[in-house]
């Protein structure tokens, strides 16, 4: 059925795979993504507010692009954070205005750091124009809860923001505590003002999931209650770029409207799905719990998304060998790992953290039946470490 499904598709696409669509991307998709969004969420979706983009990390940009005039307009971005956003929001000249997220707190959200934060900012002339939630968290892993959403929006609504929702993870969840919930679904659950007037854009993506096509760079954002003038804007310079490549639309439209009940695949559909689900939420609890048991490190479960961020330990010994070599301390950390096991990993500080404080990010990906062998090695290492650079040592080695 998907594959009948395509072939309508491309009968349906002028001039085929190799032709431009509308710069907004194929009507017909964008209907199929807006019937997605009224399922997921209650509330109905215009497809004339929905972009189709090369993967969700064009749709950010074109939105921060749209966005940030100069440097006195600033973005307020979670910490640790998804560098796309650092990246772009310097790359358009803009500020970039970190909260910090709670670690202690399983890595949650006070609307009392975001209100110092906007202050802070205020005070060095910044113009804070709109906030950005990764939920579930890139790199930390936490899905937000419908409470906390309710908070963000009034305080968006409060300080005249725009908030943009990263939900790229939205199927990967691994615990039933707190289920994935869309900030469009709180928001207009909210009822007015703030369902009226709170500036909204949604961000999704095929390369997460149980698809995982991260190649194909299909990608979508949803706007809700962005004023006319400015749609017709951010339409203009998608125009630019005279349309999103056509088969990502189409595996979007699958991605979106995947095989139902009756349809001659379905039964392995939803065994397969499924099945890859299941796998991915007992490797984020091996992973969390191999990491907790090493020395030194500290490891909240990985709620959802794809990650792992283990708080690391570093004693004051490895933060000297590690100025010595000239090298950020977890970058020393992760360095050593890699030399003596193989395991590639992210160090913390490319996703910002508070000083002093160390983490290291890696993927739950790896092969199910390989995590045990992987976790016994990292914490063979990571002991090792330890001893090595332990004060009561007496010395240590490079």
């Amino acid at each position: 059925m998907q594959l009948q499904k395509l072939n309508i598709i491309l009968l349906l696409t002028a001039g085929g795979l190799g032709a431009y669509s509308d710069s907004r991307g194929m009507p017909g998709v964008r209907k199929e993504v807006a019937d997605f969004i009224e399922r997921r969420d209650g509330y109905p979706s215009d497809p004339e507010l929905i972009f189709l983009t090369d993967g969700a990390s064009k749709g950010v940009m074109q939105i921060l692009n749209t966005i940030i005039r100069g440097e006195s307009d600033g973005v307020l971005v979670p910490v640790p954070q998804y560098p796309l956003y650092s990246a772009a929001i310097s790359l358009f000249g803009g500020s970039l205005v970190p909260y910090y997220l709670e670690e202690t707190e399983n890595w949650g959200l006070d609307v009392n750091n975001l209100r110092q934060s906007v202050a802070q900012a205020r005070y060095k002339g910044i113009t804070v124009k709109a906030m950005v939630i990764i939920n579930p968290g890139n790199p930390t892993g936490q899905c937000l809860s419908e409470s906390n959403l309710r908070e963000i929006l009034r305080f968006c609504y409060q300080e005249n923001l725009a908030l943009l929702g990263d939900e790229v993870y939205q199927q990967n969840i691994y615990q039933d505590e707190r289920p994935f919930i869309s900030a469009r679904k709180v928001m207009m659950g909210m009822g007015p003002p703030i369902s009226k007037e709170v500036q909204l854009v949604s961000f999704h993506t095929v390369s997460k999931g149980y698809w995982g096509e991260c190649g194909q760079r299909g990608g979508y954002f949803e706007m809700t209650n962005i004023p006319p003038k400015t749609v017709d804007e951010i339409y203009k310079v998608a125009s630019v770029s005279l349309s999103p490549n056509v088969p990502a639309q189409i595996f979007m439209g699958l991605m979106v409207n995947p095989l139902k009940p009756g349809d001659i695949s379905y039964e392995q559909f939803i065994r397969e799905s499924k099945g890859v689900l299941e796998s991915l939420r007992r490797r984020a609890r091996m992973m969390t719990d191999g990491f907790n048991s090493c020395k030194n490190v500290i490891c909240n479960f990985t709620e959802g998304a794809m990650y792992s961020f283990p708080q690391i330990q570093l004693p004051p010994k490895a933060i000297e060998a590690a100025k010595r070599a000239g090298k950020v301390p977890d970058v020393f950390y992760c360095l050593k790992l890699l030399e003596a096991t193989g395991i590639s990993t992210v160090p913390g500080s490319g996703f910002g953290q508070k000083d002093g404080v160390f983490h290291l990010r890696t993927t739950i990906l790896p092969a199910e039946e390989e995590m045990p062998e992987i976790m016994d090695s990292f914490k063979k290492f990571n002991n090792e470490f330890m001893e090595q650079y332990d004060d009561r040592s007496g010395y240590s080695r490079m």
